[in-house]
């Protein structure tokens, strides 16, 4: 016996009898979500990156200024 239903008035989802939960079992739609998920995670690596590069660039910032200082004072 079939452990699962199809759900009345979509043609893409199906009711597992055991768990009770509903499956996509469209692939096309499955694919654009995970599609969608790997944008995110990539979207945000980028983020995350450009964040590091920033603050490499601050700590630089305050050491040139720092021997700036340095020079100015030392003068």
């Amino acid at each position: 016996m079939s452990n699962k239903l199809q759900v009345q008035g979509y043609d893409n989802l199906i009711r597992d009898t055991r768990s009770g939960g509903i499956v996509n079992t469209d692939v096309t739609e499955y694919q654009k979500y995970m599609n969608r998920v790997r944008a995110r995670r990539s979207q945000s690596d980028e983020i995350k990156d450009a964040c590091r590069e920033i603050n490499s660039i601050k700590a630089e910032m305050l050491e040139i200024k720092k021997l700036l200082k340095g020079l100015i004072n030392g003068s």
